[in-house]
């Protein structure tokens, strides 16, 4: 694998439920003028489906990046988390756990199963707006990913 250039767009997988954060996430990105690309499923289910290119997913994009919320239906985050660390696939990709849960046991857990950040939503668009940028500059701007 070749690492991406910096700066040069990513493909980001948002797993969210809340349709309400997906689109505070979405306005973040236009707000911050982000160009990644931001694909968006509802369920853990379906995440999963789109990272193994199954289904109506088949000629989904892999992605660079991971926001993943915990409180999902069908199949919740830390299952999601799991899976996604334990397939070679799909391991290196980084998975942000974005979430509104502040409990030390979930924190704990998400990096037990090897999330590579931990981030409680915050109720404040415009602190939302930060963390969003945060995120990208980060993993945009700071940290080489595989392609």
């Amino acid at each position: 694998m070749t690492p991406k250039p910096a700066g040069q767009p990513i493909e980001v997988l948002l797993v969210e439920d809340d349709p309400g954060d997906v689109l505070l996430i979405r306005e973040a990105f236009e707000f911050n003028k982000v160009h990644n690309n931001l694909n968006v499923v509802n369920d853990g289910e379906q995440a999963l489906a789109y990272l193994r290119q199954e289904g109506e997913y088949a000629r989904s994009l892999r992605p660079d990046l991971i926001l993943l919320d915990l409180n999902l239906p069908r199949k919740d985050g830390r299952e999601v988390l799991a899976e996604v660390k334990a397939d070679e696939r799909l391991r290196a990709i980084p998975v942000v756990v974005l979430t509104t849960s502040e409990a030390e046991e979930d924190v704990l857990k998400s990096y037990q199963l090897h999330a590579n950040a931990y981030v409680t939503k915050p109720v404040d668009f415009e602190r939302f707006v930060a963390i969003v940028r945060q995120i990208d500059d980060f993993f945009v701007s700071v940290v080489r990913l595989p392609s």
